[in-house]
């Protein structure tokens, strides 16, 4: 973390610091990041995405376990910016999710806002765990902890080490 640590991730360094790719990468933009503690991410719900074909025909909502998942990804993103981690090849492992509960349906046209709250961690420490709280427009949809560990491969993926 230096002085120039960004506050916010667009699309483009999302990319450099998650493996993820679509289908699966469920953040659009992190703002309002503060290095090693907390961000937002933003998710831009549409129909084009593929869980809407069989999650449910005719009443599309989001599965809860891809916000859940949208939620860690924005831990990740926060824990990679505020690590200067874009382009090394940084992998995150999901350990635990706690205390989950799902309060509003979530669908196409709404932009979930995603806060997440580190509770434990600090620089160089593998595991972490968050708070997470999922909103639409204000609204709670999703809250949960989760434990993730951040895994730092001395060599890309597929690469003898």
């Amino acid at each position: 973390m230096t002085a120039d640590t960004p506050t916010t991730a667009d699309i483009d360094l999302i990319q450099r610091i998650l493996p993820h790719r679509y289908p699966f990468l469920l953040v659009d933009r992190v703002r309002d990041i503060e290095p090693f503690k907390s961000a937002v991410g933003l998710k831009n719900v549409t129909v084009n995405e593929p869980h809407f074909q069989g999650h449910f025909p005719g009443v599309p909502i989001m599965p809860g376990v891809t916000i859940v998942e949208a939620m860690a990804q924005t831990a990740a993103v926060m824990v990679g910016v505020s690590a200067d981690l874009a382009d090394k090849n940084f992998l995150v492992y999901f350990m635990g999710i706690d205390s989950c509960k799902f309060r509003r349906k979530v669908g196409p046209g709404d932009v979930l806002e995603l806060h997440v709250t580190a509770t434990r961690g600090k620089p160089g420490a593998k595991v972490w765990k968050f708070d997470g709280r999922a909103e639409v427009d204000g609204e709670l949809a999703c809250e949960c902890s989760f434990t993730a560990m951040m895994d730092l491969p001395t060599s890309p993926p597929g690469e003898a080490g």
